[in-house]
């Protein structure tokens, strides 16, 4: 509920605070007093743009702060969902500086007017005889039916269902757009694997090939110099090892003369090891020096394929072959198994369809059986709002779409008149009727369901006495269950409020302000009177005041 509201330099409003108890509030003042001025600081609260023509004095700021007691609202999954701090005694600032800027606040964390507007719509319902498009809005038809067939539960496992239901429709659609484009690249991306696949593509292999294939094509070159390299060292004229062996005999007469000529004679011992060594890997090198033409050809044609692979694919090494190879084997593999995903994907969205139908179904039995309670009620409460001859035609059909909240077509039609042909509200309504409708809507929904504050802004435009008061019994019954406010300009629905609001206009040096005070009984006296023959009060319209607050 609204327990205070503070406006500051807003419109004609200097600065005022007001706070506000439960049960049912009552606005009045005369026409141009500023209670549109009032509605139009609130609306700031609950959402709505900011005008920087709004502000009184357009040196300083505008702030406008409603605390609310939100209780036992259920509000905390939606403070959540908008990153807002939750608290039981929520404040809801909003300011408009002189630049143009707009800011709001929840509990003092900043917020957007989407979140200001997603949480206004569970505070406060404003309703005039101008704001009935709710009414004939199909949602809110089905909220209604919904209320009074207690279908919250199914609603909630339906959004469920729903929600899982088109999650899987989106992947078969997936899977079906991928096999439609995979179909056409199968073919290419399976010549692809097949060339990779054949080319036994491995690690290192391109640095090793490309070291015989020097091997092989030198094969000539090596060998000359290999027998050259042999004839060097173990020739018998010329050889180095002969020579070699020479000098160490001719050293080993020396080593026993002085150690230094030892040490030589190690020295040219050591020497010649090492060459026999080098020898005997020169002749091995020839032993296994072998022309082999057929290899090199074969070492020829690899590499042919690397390189072309190499320039087809636009890389450098064999790596990212192997790595090209990897991903056509996966998109190849899902081609082939997209048949399967498919089927498994059309099973599994069969099974949460049934369950989708099982809920939708039980939805449509409940709302059907809630439909003659909800045209019962709503006759009834009409006929003594003045519509003796209003009548609804409701009718609610099982259809093939699945829609936010159930399987159903609705037909919410209207007549008015006795014998009249039922149309659509909009089309078979007047804004009077749309009103009196609304305010029947409303007050039934107080027995299933918890309302937000309700104001009602002159609703009772062109209403009779008579019927003033039954619309006055039903507000004030709808406010032992929630808050309700009515600005009126008729005194029998003023006269059965439990607070009592006047809204006026004041000059205050040459500055016109609009205020709002709380009137005591006596008062109340004079505004009613005052409401029931004019500013002059004569004795009937006093005593008429207060018999009617009694």
């Amino acid at each position: 509920m609204l327990t205070s509201l503070s406006i500051k330099n807003y419109a004609l409003i200097d600065h005022l605070h007001v706070d506000f108890n439960n049960g049912f509030t009552i606005i009045t003042g005369e026409t141009g007093a500023g209670k549109s001025i009032l509605l139009g600081g609130l609306s700031l609260i609950l959402g709505k743009r900011a005008d920087l023509s709004s502000l009184r004095d357009k040196e300083a700021k505008c702030v406008i702060e409603a605390h609310f007691d939100v209780t036992n609202y259920n509000l905390k999954a939606l403070f959540e969902a908008n990153d807002i701090d939750f608290e039981t005694q929520t404040i809801i600032r909003r300011e408009i500086l002189p630049s143009g800027k707009s800011r709001a606040f929840v509990n003092d964390s900043p917020a957007n007017l989407s979140s200001l507007q997603a949480l206004g719509e569970r505070l406060i319902d404003i309703h005039s005889q101008h704001e009935t498009l709710q009414l004939v809005d199909d949602d809110f038809q089905f909220e209604v039916i919904d209320a009074l067939a207690e279908n919250n539960n199914e609603l909630q496992d339906y959004a469920i269902q729903l929600s899982v239901y088109k999650k899987l429709k989106g992947e078969l659609k997936h899977l079906l757009d991928f096999r439609k484009d995979a179909i056409k690249e199968h073919e290419y991306h399976s010549f692809l694997l097949n060339e990779l696949t054949q080319a036994k593509l491995k690690e290192g292999e391109l640095e090793v090939l490309e070291e015989e294939y020097e091997m092989l094509s030198n094969i000539e070159t090596i060998q000359e110099k290999l027998t050259a390299s042999n004839q060097l060292l173990s020739d018998e004229q010329i050889g180095v090892i002969n020579a070699l062996t020479e000098l160490k005999t001719v050293l080993k007469q020396l080593a026993n003369v002085s150690n230094k000529y030892e040490e030589l004679y190690n020295r040219v011992n050591s020497s010649l090891i090492e060459l026999d060594d080098v020898f005997s890997e020169v002749e091995r090198f020839q032993e296994d020096l072998e022309v082999n033409p057929n290899r090199l050809e074969e070492v020829n044609a690899k590499l042919a394929t690397l390189n072309n692979l190499f320039q087809k694919h636009a890389v450098t090494d064999i790596s990212s072959l192997i790595e090209i190879r990897a991903q056509l084997e996966e998109k190849v593999s899902a081609t082939e198994n997209v048949d399967s995903d498919i089927a498994k994907k059309e099973a599994e969205i069969k099974g949460v369809k049934a369950k989708l139908d099982a809920v939708a179904g039980a939805i449509h039995t409940k709302r059907t059986k809630a439909v003659p309670d909800l045209k019962q009620q709503l006759e009834h409460i009409l006929s003594s709002l003045g519509m003796p001859n209003a009548q609804f035609d409701i009718k609610l059909s099982l259809d093939e779409t699945y829609y936010k909240n159930g399987k159903e077509a609705l037909s919410f039609l209207f007549s008015a008149n006795k014998g009249g042909d039922f149309k659509t509200l909009k089309k078979a309504a007047s804004g009077g009727e749309l009103s009196r409708i609304m305010l029947a809507i409303k007050s039934i929904l107080t027995r299933y369901i918890n309302l937000p504050t309700i104001m009602f802004d002159e609703i009772d435009t062109g209403v009779s006495g008579e019927i003033s008061n039954k619309m006055a019994e039903i507000m004030s019954q709808m406010s032992t269950t929630m808050q309700v406010f009515s600005i009126t300009h008729l005194p029998q629905i003023a006269a059965k409020g439990h607070t009592h609001y006047k809204v006026y206009k004041e000059d205050v040096n040459n500055i016109t302000t609009t205020n709002l005070i709380q009137l005591n009984h006596d008062e109340r006296i004079v505004e009613i009177a005052q409401m029931l023959g004019g500013i002059d009060l004569s004795n009937s319209a006093l005593a008429h005041a207060k018999e009617l607050l009694n």
